[in-house]
């Protein structure tokens, strides 16, 4: 559904009276199969914003080819834009008019009948439970209604692809549990493919089949959630002991059990808490309490903590994904030129 190969994005910028370029995309290899729902994640300024302006026709690569549904990107962005959809960020809805009279409208854009995109909206209203809010105005909804509201106007003419740019940004949990449903429902009710990013690891993990990070401009890692988190080096096992005394043998005992195992580099302590990777660590930990019970060491605590996506993102990018200024990853290219 989505095929990418050797995708290169410059854009001039200027240091003073110098000028230089920035490569925002450094040859980005990308493939999205037929009913995949895919999370791409990525720093701030890492080049995601910058790849989904490429792959939506808002922009023209500098180099490198991308067909999408298909089409090539550069060559036939109407075929490419008639078979996606595209529920960006911001939202596409007018607060001043009615939610039906904008998604008949939209549809309508597509060259669709009235009549077809009127039947077809009314059936999406009740999917995305916005049953009874044909004639309110946006305005008047709640943020989980507004994005509801979006995702109708993005399938309105029934696309194969789904482009969904951080769909639940802003919302309360109780929000964002029931958009997480409904973006679930499009891969399996309508057979949709969806591209989705996200600043929500905990999103990513539970709608993602398969989850692409980028940084710095390039591809880091393609996988699915479970098999990326298996890459981490084992489980966190956390030891708060009570007393200072305790410290020194706490630590000597994990750092056995640790990676590396030679010496206690990999263990932290904070404290009276003493940290460490462990591999297999629901196997390892009864032997270990009992040999610290042996040594008259006593627990305050004992947590162990499975790798997360963030701990994922951490070890590859150096970074962990913020959920806090999410918008603007990247400036617009000086000159770019809309496909």
């Amino acid at each position: 559904m989505i095929r990418a190969r050797g995708l290169v994005q410059t854009f001039p910028t200027r240091q003073g009276r110098a000028r230089t370029e920035v490569r925002a995309l450094d040859g980005v290899d990308l493939d999205v199969a037929e009913g995949e729902v895919v999370g791409f994640l990525g720093p701030n300024g890492a080049g995601k914003t910058t790849t989904l302006r490429i792959l939506t026709t808002l922009l023209r690569p500098t180099e490198g080819t991308a067909q999408v549904a298909g089409f090539d990107v550069a060559t036939q962005s109407r075929e490419v834009r008639r078979s996606i959809g595209y529920v960006s960020q911001a939202g596409g809805t007018f607060s001043g008019a009615r939610a039906g009279d904008e998604v008949v409208d939209h549809g309508m854009l597509y060259g669709l009948p009235r009549r077809t995109v009127e039947a077809r909206g009314r059936e999406l209203f009740d999917e995305l439970d916005l049953a009874g809010l044909w004639q309110r105005m946006p305005r008047a909804m709640s943020g989980g209604q507004k994005r509801r509201l979006d995702i109708v106007m993005g399938l309105i003419h029934d696309p194969r692809l789904v482009f969904l740019d951080e769909p639940t940004t802003g919302l309360d949990p109780q929000a964002r549990a029931n958009l997480w449903h409904h973006i679930a429902d499009l891969r399996s009710r309508r057979g949709a493919t969806v591209f989705l990013t996200t600043h929500y690891l905990d999103e990513a993990d539970a709608l993602s089949d398969r989850i692409v990070i980028i940084d710095k401009g390039r591809i880091v890692a393609s996988d699915t959630p479970d098999n990326l988190k298996a890459q981490v080096a084992g489980d966190l096992v956390d030891l708060e002991v009570t007393d200072d005394a305790g410290v020194p043998r706490a630590v000597q005992r994990l750092a056995a059990l640790s990676e590396p195992s030679d010496a206690a580099a990999g263990v932290e302590v904070d404290g009276h808490h003493v940290r460490a990777r462990v591999r297999r660590a629901a196997q390892v930990v009864p032997a270990l309490l009992r040999e610290l019970d042996a040594e008259g060491v006593t627990l305050a605590s004992l947590e162990v903590l499975r790798p997360t996506l963030d701990d994922v993102f951490l070890t590859l990018t150096g970074r962990s994904l913020r959920d806090a200024d999410a918008a603007a990853e990247e400036p617009t290219p000086e000159g770019a030129v809309p496909a």
